[in-house]
């Protein structure tokens, strides 16, 4: 457990996480519910992969776990993946 793993940096980087959605109705009820969060500011939908995959940019540092509750409550989840991508 370390800052970059359990926090979303504020900056265009974001962070990716995975989900079980598969419609895109479906991950646009979920980029609604994450935008709702304090300090996110822009969620990127990317339908091209499976798992379907968010990128998820913030004003200030967010937890994690905060992204994670907020769509629990569509019926979904999104786990972050990677911390950087190789």
């Amino acid at each position: 457990m370390s800052l970059l793993s359990e926090n979303v940096i504020p900056g265009n980087h974001g962070k990716v996480f995975g989900t079980n959605a598969k419609y895109i109705r479906d991950l646009e009820k979920i980029k609604s519910r994450i935008l709702s969060v304090h300090g996110v500011k822009d969620v990127i939908i990317n339908s091209e992969v499976f798992p379907r995959e968010l990128t998820v940019q913030t004003t200030e540092l967010v937890k994690v776990k905060e992204i994670e509750d907020a769509v629990k409550s569509t019926g979904f989840h999104v786990i972050p993946k990677g911390l950087f991508e190789l």
